[in-house]
């Protein structure tokens, strides 16, 4: 995108009065009304604020590296003081974008499989639920054995993850080795690009983009491309295997979503983030008959959760009894309901801007991980160090006992929830999709003769730079009519929930093959998967589909769409899918328009490399028709009638 483009792109940002007339969730906008009328600043109120953008920083062009600059480029100044031109300070600029995605799911996943090692060692007093997917494992991995017990594998396959993330020298990435599609290894060799670890390769994007280091923008996309194996294969995959062994695989279920689940009879905690070894400690400590006893005391008919972005979804998906209610950007809207007595944040996602809303009601946070804090919370939660894992539960209980003590608190005059309440399903998983459809080989029959034209992965965060999640529902609404089975997670998963996306009414959004097929089985026509870190499930999906076909991955007509990304996870996660051969989707433009090199590397030099580019469309409805498109030429590779039907190859375990 060029300079004059990211002119004309922040003139079409819409208003915090856009979002009121034109959002599709009747709770969003009548609290938007509500926060409005008491004087309360949201993130639309800020983005508002902000207006006009820089254009350098739309464009990549501004360098802020080292202490010469800050350096923009421009027709008078074309380089920075060093000599670095527009190709390299946004190449420079978007590596670190994402190098921070992988420290970002890196260091969640990281607390969880150290977690996984201290159960599976008898550190911590946790059970170890899901034996089946640590044997699954263990076969990949090479060290399954029958004389093995539970404990000592599941420590095992920690161990491996750990290696895997924190590698200093050089060896072979085993999880990538032993999980990924043997035509990907083989291209990713001949680039150049397998990983050594997380931890090295995001250490080595930060050293080779300091000052006077790498300046061939070139050589800094093969970093890249480093890095987002990295975040795929270990910040995402391994976390999701560590996840699925410690709490075991995620449980169909049906839920309720949306503000009107909130019970003001109830004690209210809101989980919030993306970590979920205390939160599901927590939402477990609840079931406590002494703590129920003491929120009856209180006056409280009892104890509820309810789910911001991914640590909810988390807890959801293995616990239950949680309800999903918004994505980071309408959490501060959930506050203003003024029916929530305890905030928990844990990390990622939680922005500042929650604290003056809590102040102004009776709600309480606490903050529970070392990584993040916010001024004027308290914090309970694990120290720097992990040292105090094993009190995971007294800490647990605590910060339910200040919910409970919270709750007589509340004002009922503060209190303003709307009714909107939708009901929906959640837990798909590889499992329980074969378990469905009998068999993945009649899933592929399905998307063989056409009664499903292409599976898309739609995902990702929220951006106010496009109509707060309409545009997500324009494009589920257009790739539904046209018989696309979606897939779904995190944040962007929310709308989808709370408007009846993830329940067999939205049949009738769909074309007549898909809405045939899914009607015998009861199923919906949009999956939900999890939270963000379950895009392993969507991908694992994808291998298994196409390991069934006998084709790789990228002639197989599946898609990932994040058309409101906002931050550098959904850098990482786009950039995963395309390096596995799915191209993506997006309405938001990276900032790399500033370098045609730059663009041209991810609109089209990744194509011809993995069969899979980045594509951006700012109109939703020309976004979807150009996911359509794609997937029928990817449909068009090939005859479908040579389909393998049997099982061989469709059970890989893992992804």
């Amino acid at each position: 995108m060029s300079s004059r483009t990211s002119k004309d792109a922040r003139k079409g940002f819409p208003t915090k009065a856009d979002v009121m007339a034109q959002t599709p969730d009747p709770a969003v906008r009548q609290m938007l009304v509500q926060m409005e009328t008491l004087g309360i600043e949201t993130a639309f109120d800020r983005f508002d604020a902000q207006k006009a953008h820089c254009g350098f920083g739309l464009d990549g062009t501004c360098c802020r590296i080292c202490n010469m600059g800050p350096c923009k480029v421009t027709a008078r100044s074309p380089r920075g003081v060093c000599g670095a031109d527009a190709d390299l300070i946004v190449a420079r600029n978007i590596l670190r974008w994402v190098a921070a995605g992988v420290a970002s799911h890196g260091a969640r996943g990281r607390e969880v499989m150290l977690t996984l090692k201290a159960a599976a060692e008898g550190r911590v007093a946790l059970p170890i639920r899901g034996e089946a997917k640590a044997r699954a494992i263990a076969r990949a991995f090479g060290i399954d054995d029958p004389a093995k017990g539970l404990p000592e594998l599941a420590g095992e396959i920690a161990d491996i993850l750990l290696e895997d993330l924190s590698r200093t020298v050089p060896g072979a990435h085993r999880t990538l080795q032993a999980l990924a599609p043997p035509e990907r290894l083989a291209v990713w060799k001949a680039l150049d690009i397998l990983p050594i670890g997380a931890y090295h390769e995001v250490f080595e994007a930060l050293h080779r983009t300091g000052t006077g280091t790498d300046g061939d923008w070139e050589n800094v996309m093969r970093q890249l491309l480093r890095c987002g194996l990295a975040f795929a294969w270990s910040s995402v995959l391994g976390s999701s295997i560590a996840m699925d062994i410690l709490y075991g695989p995620p449980r169909r279920d049906r839920i309720a979503a949306n503000l009107g689940a909130l019970d003001p009879d109830t004690v209210n905690i809101a989980i919030h983030g993306h970590s979920p070894v205390l939160p599901m400690a927590i939402v477990t400590a609840a079931d406590d008959p002494d703590l129920r006893a003491l929120a009856a005391e209180r006056g409280a008919t009892g104890i509820r959760f309810y789910g911001i972005c991914c640590s909810g979804l988390s807890s959801l998906y293995r616990h239950g009894g949680v309800s999903p209610l918004a994505n980071a950007i309408g959490a501060e809207l959930v506050l203003g309901t003024g029916a929530l007595d305890l905030w928990i944040a844990d990390v990622q996602d939680v922005y500042p801007g929650i604290m003056d809303v809590a102040r102004c009601f009776h709600t309480r946070v606490v903050t529970t991980s070392d990584s993040c804090r916010l001024p004027g919370a308290e914090h309970i939660g694990f120290d720097h160090h992990h040292a105090n894992l094993a009190e995971v539960h007294a800490l647990a209980r605590r910060i339910v006992r200040m919910g409970v003590d919270q709750f007589p608190l509340r004002r009922a005059a503060n209190v303003f929830v709307p009714r909107q309440v939708m009901e929906a399903e959640i837990g798909f998983s590889v499992e329980s999709i074969t378990e469905s459809f009998d068999g993945l080989p009649n899933l592929l029959e399905a998307l063989a003769d056409g009664r499903i034209h292409g599976i898309v992965n739609l995902v990702g965060c929220n951006n106010p730079k496009v109509l707060y999640e309409k545009t997500l529902c324009e494009v589920a609404d257009a790739l539904l009519a046209a018989d696309c089975l979606i897939l779904t997670n995190g944040c962007a998963s929310f709308p989808l929930l709370k408007l009846g996306y993830c329940t067999e009414t939205a049949l009738e959004r769909t074309g007549p093959g898909l809405r045939t097929l899914l009607a015998e089985r009861g199923l919906p026509p949009v999956w939900h998967m999890g939270e963000c870190l379950d895009n392993a499930r969507a991908s694992g999906l994808f291998r298994a589909l196409a390991d069934l076909a006998g084709r790789p991955i990228r002639d197989m007509p599946f898609a990932f769409a994040s058309p409101e990304w906002s931050n550098e996870k959904g850098v990482g996660a786009a950039l995963g899918f395309r390096l596995l051969g799915v191209p993506s989707y997006h309405c938001v433009p990276a900032p790399i328009g500033g370098s045609a090199a730059v663009s041209r590397f991810f609109h089209e030099d990744t194509a011809e490399m993995f069969g899979a580019a980045m594509v951006v469309e700012p109109r939703p409805h020309l976004l979807a028709e150009r996911i359509l498109d794609d997937l029928g030429r990817r449909r068009s590779m090939g005859s479908w009638s040579a389909v393998r039907t049997g099982n061989e190859g469709g059970a890989r375990s893992g992804r």
